[in-house]
């Protein structure tokens, strides 16, 4: 009923307007836990630039440098950690600024063990909300899970995670597990967020923050970090995808063990009784 992976969170701090300097210290924690064997490495939101978008927002850079700074699916960064995923045959998750001609948005790139694209996903809700002025920090419109290696998978980006109906979209779009790469809140409030994301919809959670690892399997947490740079491993568990032979067998499963199950439980009652 499960397919077992083994996972790895990285809370990585940037250094915001780096590129080079984020790369190259993404580069290294990566290989430091592709190291342990994982076949999922995920990490943080904006992990290329350093989310960056208040800067512009509060007025300390322009709309034109995050232009700059952002770049395309099929950009040098991009291209580059597509390379790294195949030479070190795992599947990496990570956010960065995405460029769409004159746009930009907020967006995750899952990557697989051949270096191939299984999906992206766009941040759709924004604690700063926005303006149709605002061309810097476009907001994703698509609630959609994608195919990876270990069934379809599903991503939040950080204050998604607040918001019940975007995991549920994405689940009910077939999604067994959900990536959350994020840069902020680390209070109890969120981990409990993340843990009632997990539990209402039955699936796994790998979460990395700026400063934190979470992980979540079968609703309870397995995993957890605070510190900057930390590298956090664990085995989640996905569900099968749901289907009628998937649960008949499910079934058959259970009542393998309800008459041995119940018969014990008669014996204790009746020994109660004296």
């Amino acid at each position: 009923m499960f397919t077992s992976i083994k996972v790895a969170a990285i809370s990585m701090l940037p250094k915001k307007w780096d590129k080079p300097h984020n790369a190259e210290k993404m580069e290294q924690l990566i290989r430091q836990a592709a190291a342990h064997g994982p076949e999922v490495v995920v990490t943080i939101e904006g992990a290329l630039e350093g989310y960056v978008v208040y800067d512009v927002i509060e007025g300390r850079r322009t709309a034109d440098e995050m232009l700059e700074i952002a770049e395309p699916l099929e950009g040098p960064y991009a291209t580059h950690f597509r390379q790294l995923a195949a030479s070190l045959d795992i599947c990496l998750c990570f956010g960065f600024a995405e460029r769409v001609e004159d746009e930009i948005y907020n967006t995750v790139i899952f990557i697989d063990s051949a270096g191939e694209i299984c999906g992206t996903y766009q941040k759709s809700q924004f604690a700063e909300g926005t303006h149709p002025s605002w061309h810097f920090n476009r907001i994703g419109k698509k609630l959609r899970a994608f195919d990876t290696p270990f069934g379809r998978a599903g991503v939040l980006i950080c204050n998604d995670r607040w918001n019940p109906l975007i995991a549920r979209s994405i689940v009910l779009d077939g999604a067994q597990v959900l990536y959350i790469p994020t840069f902020g809140n680390k209070s109890k409030a969120q981990n409990q967020a993340v843990l009632a994301r997990a539990r209402e919809n039955g699936v796994p959670i790998v979460q990395a923050n700026v400063g934190q690892n979470l992980i979540v399997n079968k609703g309870e947490m397995i995993a957890y970090a605070r510190g900057y740079d930390k590298i956090t491993l664990a085995t989640v568990d996905i569900p099968v995808a749901a289907s009628t032979a998937a649960a008949r067998d499910a079934e058959r499963t259970y009542l393998q063990h309800q008459g041995p199950e119940m018969e014990k439980r008669y014996r204790a009652t009746m020994a109660k009784r004296g």
